[in-house]
């Protein structure tokens, strides 16, 4: 197999690195500009050729039996294990910017996800019904979809891509991974923990827009998972449901974090920072509106203020808890935001601005803004960015309330120490998630999504398996007989002249 360099422009298929042959690009780390590698956009003819082997090579992964296909899923996991994955968290970190600690971390879970769905697949096959007629076997069973498209975000370009390539594996899929373009080279890398998995069964294409529509729109790939921006979201749903394939699609968020009057605020407020500006906040389910009940909004603000500015911005390969946004575009968007909601009567408690002793890279302060209002820009719009936006309200009711007046839907985060406001926050916030005094934590056996505008359909948990595969309703009638109910039918059975029918 050609070796992995990040200083050339490559894909990965048929089990093994390949030159690309498009235009290259080149790559660069959002801390200091410097340049990271190069990535070339995937050529419509290497586009065929991946899914000339993806198709071969998926015919004969279906056919292998459950146990079979588990064994092999638990190899890649064994190999990730097994491997030091600190060049490949390193060259994340250079890529995106993530503080060197996530990257690692990220890497480090990837392997549960392929041993889950190994076993879930093994596990559950289908369904034996009770039956509608006497003497007849009736189940439903599970069939693979074929080749699957994977369109990845670049904030965990790797977990991600792991939670929905493994439940398409174990459900007999191959699989087609469109990298982000600002996580290229550390997804290529990844490739290697595949490598002994069948020539052709995975793939990674890199490139942008047109590549992902060109695999989506493709004939030979029978579905679609997606983690990105709800405009590009609509795309993809668009083009998947115009073809009747199945989707899977994550379409960020801005998640709400209430706190209530019984709060620990200490807690409060230390697990509020990690929920507002984890990866500097660029994370779907990152908390982006707070709303505070008024009877702590102001100890609570002056305690999450005091743990805010303990955070160190920096490289992500140095002592860096705040790392740089991932592109300009990104930065400017968070400037445009917290300007909106100064300039409409928002106070910056901390943050605020593009720190003073960084003046290369997309870095921008950890930022608290309080007294927001409805008609600012940052209650009604993904952030993406580290800026926690509070809001006083009276009491739990009027939170839940503002919380769930918004178009998305993903995650919703609560602190509180009675029992009675978590679970009547847990029935009525609108969101695919809700955390209580432990934001963001998932697990890989319960299913990972939103609600409204914040996507369609679940990874993760067996909704996440079901998502790649179709069922198959069987009847069997071991023990075959004549029905009474099959043509031709008796003659009594028929209207007759004076308007009756017979029993």
């Amino acid at each position: 197999m050609t070796d992995f360099r990040p200083d050339r422009p490559l894909l990965f298929m048929a089990g093994a690195y390949h030159p690309a042959t498009g235009t290259p690009v080149d790559v660069t780390d959002p801390a200091t500009l410097a340049r990271v590698g190069v990535r070339a956009v995937t050529t419509p003819a290497e586009i065929e050729a991946a899914l000339d082997a993806a198709t071969a090579a998926q015919g004969a992964w279906a056919a292998l039996d459950a146990k079979s296909r588990a064994t092999a899923l638990h190899r890649v996991a064994s190999r990730i294990e097994s491997t030091d994955m600190r060049p490949c968290a390193e060259l994340l970190t250079r890529e995106m910017g993530k503080p060197y600690p996530e990257s690692i971390g990220e890497l480090a879970n990837c392997a549960g996800a392929l041993r889950y769905f190994a076993e879930m697949a093994r596990d559950d096959a289908g369904k034996v019904a009770g039956t509608t007629q006497a003497g007849s076997f009736q189940y439903a069973a599970y069939a693979p979809l074929g080749v699957s498209v994977h369109v990845m975000p670049f904030n965990f370009p790797i977990l991600l891509m792991c939670w929905t390539v493994a439940a398409s594996l174990a459900a007999g899929n191959a699989c087609i991974i469109k990298p982000a373009p600002a996580t290229t080279l550390s997804t290529l890398r990844f490739m290697e923990m595949f490598a002994d998995l069948p020539p052709g069964l995975i793939a990674c294409l890199p490139g942008g827009g047109e590549t992902a529509q060109a695999l989506i729109g493709s004939p030979r790939t029978h579905a679609v998972a997606f983690t990105g921006s709800v405009p590009t979201a609509r795309a993809v749903a668009m083009a998947a449901a115009g073809a009747l394939k199945p989707a899977v699609i994550e379409a960020g968020g801005s998640d709400p974090l209430i706190v209530t009057d019984s709060a620990d605020l200490d807690v409060a407020a230390a697990g509020s920072v990690t929920a507002a500006f984890h990866m500097s906040g660029q994370v779907c389910t990152a908390a982006e509106r707070f709303f505070v009940v008024d009877a702590v909004h102001d100890a609570f603000v002056h305690a999450f203020a005091a743990e805010t500015r303990r955070l160190r911005i920096g490289h992500g390969l140095g002592k860096a808890e705040i790392g740089p946004l991932v592109s300009q575009a990104a930065r400017d968007k968070v400037v445009r935001l917290v300007d909106d909601a100064r300039a409409r009567g928002a106070t910056v408690v901390t943050g605020g601005r593009i720190p003073p002793d960084q003046p290369v890279g997309w870095f921008y302060e950890p930022t608290i803004l309080t007294g927001c209002t409805p008609d600012m820009a940052i209650l009604n719009e993904e952030c993406f960015g580290p800026v926690a936006a509070i809001t006083r309200v009276r009491d739990l009711n009027e939170a839940i309330a503002r919380a769930n007046d918004s178009p998305f839907g993903l995650g919703a985060s609560l602190f509180t120490a009675a029992l009675a406001d978590a679970h009547e926050a847990a029935q009525r916030l609108e969101a695919g998630m809700v955390w209580i005094n432990n934001p963001m934590i998932d697990n890989d056996a319960l299913p990972f999504g939103g609600w409204k505008q914040s996507g369609l359909g679940r990874s993760l948990s067996r909704l996440g398996l079901d998502a790649f595969r179709r069922s198959k309703m069987v009847i069997i009638d071991h023990k075959p007989v004549r029905q009474d109910w099959w043509y031709p039918y008796p003659d009594d059975w028929f209207f007759d002249e004076g308007g009756r029918t017979h029993a």
